[in-house]
């Protein structure tokens, strides 16, 4: 059985717990490097990006983590997780790093702040099933390298249309969080599966 971390720094590790648990991976937390460097894979959940930036940093995780994904460690981030990849960032902070797993730019909070989270419904591209997702303050792709594949898009404030998941070889990333269910929804874990057949 494969397992999957969970950067456990901030953000909402738990939900991403449960849902690795629930397409057969083994979940564990990540706080430390030898944490690291057992498992097979990680989840970057959402957060903050600027204080999971700061913590992987002062926990001497950042330089390693940038090293396996790299290597071709199985990764996924949503929503900070999708800024934390990203390899150039709009709207970022003075000194904001990120670990450049996609060749893509990412707006952080394009969608607004936190009063304009919303849920709504996208078309998977893969299979063009619907996709019910849940925005939190969420970022989107500004613009990516040809060779990133582009899995949803979402209608911005703007009224234009933006990646909201992409994959890119080792590396899967959502504006979205696809830990998060609708109330008295069943939960939608294509994505923690599909970073699991990465695997």
């Amino acid at each position: 059985m494969s397992t999957v971390g969970v950067l456990a720094l901030q953000g909402d590790v738990r939900e991403h717990l449960a849902a690795a648990t629930r397409v057969g991976a083994t979940a564990v937390g990540v706080r430390r490097l030898a944490e690291l460097e057992a498992v097979d894979a990680l989840i970057i959940p959402g957060g903050e990006s600027t204080t999971i930036d700061k913590l992987l940093r002062a926990f001497d995780l950042f330089e390693p983590l940038k090293a396996r994904i790299h290597d071709g460690m199985p990764v996924m981030g949503s929503c900070a997780g999708m800024i934390m990849l990203a390899t150039d960032l709009v709207g970022g902070i003075d000194g904001q790093q990120s670990l450049a797993a996609i060749p893509m730019t990412v707006r952080r909070n394009a969608f607004g702040r936190q009063v304009d989270s919303a849920e709504t419904e996208l078309v998977w591209e893969p299979d063009g099933s619907a996709m019910h997702a849940t925005f939190i303050r969420a970022p989107w792709v500004e613009a990516c390298a040809p060779a990133v594949e582009v899995l949803a898009t979402a209608t911005g404030p703007d009224g234009e249309r933006h990646p909201v998941a992409v994959r890119h070889g080792n590396a899967i990333a959502t504006s979205f969080h696809p830990e998060i269910a609708a109330p008295g929804a069943v939960h939608d874990d294509r994505v923690h599966r599909l970073l699991l057949d990465l695997v």
